[in-house]
Order: C-alpha cells, then structure tokens, then sequence
C-alpha cells in the first residue's frame, strides 16, 4: 500500500476546526499529541496507556450522549488492536459516533515498524465489511475540509474515516497526564458531578 502523504497535524488541526460541541476521544500516543495540538479543549479526553480503548470509549459516551457528536481519533495500530470494538460499534450503531484513523502504516509508539495497514491491510473495507453506515479514505487536506462537517451529524453514524497521513513522528504535544484531572475536565464539561 503507498503511503500517505498528508501532514497529521495538519489534516487533525483542519478536522477539528469549527468544533462546536463535539466530544473527542483520542487514542494513545500520537493521536493524543494531534488532538492537544489542535488545541486544547476541556471536550477532549486523552487516552494513556488504554491501546486498544478508545473506540470502546467512544461507543460509552456516544451511546450515553446521545444528542452529542462523539468522533474517535485513533491510530491505524490502536485500530487494529480494536477490532472487536469496531466490530462492536457497528452491531450497536450509534448514529452520533465517528471514528478517524490516522494510517500511516506504522506502529509510531514503538519505533516505526510497518504496521498490518503498512502490508496492505485495509481498515476502510474492514469497516464497510463490518457494516459502519459510512466508510471513507480521505488523501489531501481538501478531503478532511469536505469530511469535518459530518463530525457533527447525530443521525447518519456509525462513521468510519480512514485519513492517509505520512509516515515519520512529529514533535510530542504532551496534554496533561493527570487521569483525575482529565475525567473531571471532562464531566465538568459535560455538566456532571466531578468527585
């Protein structure tokens, strides 16, 4: 599978431009530094050390919010790693959930190695196969500018965008490591009791 050629910063920054009310989950590693680098956000709930757990999370707090966009921002490794929370995803449907997998074919946490998706594995026919209500490559910046507004959308999900980024590593945005601080930021922000 060729590469990707979009800068990850770039392509998560124009994603979530315009927010709004939309609640992120990102997973661990690089998807995390993406989503604090685009700016910092009380919504947003970083994940450390749960590889694997960010659809899953995902799937909770859209299925508990409903009324709320939910967009899931995962790497192609995590993605992997999750399948059977995909594959979860798309029984239960929920219509206000997207998930985003940034592909670059490798394993960026552990030093770069060629990932399934890097030998050709490929997550968006994974998805439609598992039954995602819509099933999307994105390959340029043009791609993720029509795409951000189906962010929002509370009806027409699940949504499953695979956007093909460059290989290599960025420089880490480091958010705030503090797991209690991060989930009562965020049940603050969701107008729940912080303990």
């Amino acid at each position: 599978m060729q590469p990707g050629t979009m800068d990850r910063r770039h392509a998560v920054r124009d994603l979530l431009a315009d927010r709004a009310e939309l609640l992120v989950v990102s997973g661990l590693g690089s998807p995390s530094y993406d989503v604090f680098a685009a700016g910092d956000d009380a919504a947003n709930f970083y994940l450390w050390g749960a590889m694997g757990g960010a659809a899953m999370m995902g799937l909770g707090l859209a299925l508990a919010r409903p009324r709320q966009p939910v967009a899931v921002i995962t790497g192609d490794g995590e993605a992997m790693m999750g399948v059977g929370g995909l594959l979860t995803i798309s029984v239960r449907k929920p219509p206000n959930l997207t998930v985003v997998v940034l592909d670059n074919g490798q394993f960026g946490e552990t030093g770069m190695q060629r990932s399934h998706s890097g030998f050709g594995v490929d997550l968006a026919k994974l998805a439609q196969g598992a039954g995602f209500s819509e099933v999307v490559t994105i390959r340029n910046l043009e791609g993720v500018a029509a795409f951000r507004p189906r962010l929002q959308d509370v009806a027409g999900g699940p949504r499953f965008a695979v956007l093909r980024i460059a290989p290599g590593n960025q420089e880490r945005a480091l958010p705030a490591r503090d797991g209690v601080y991060l989930k009562n930021r965020f049940r603050e922000k969701l107008g729940l009791p912080v303990s």
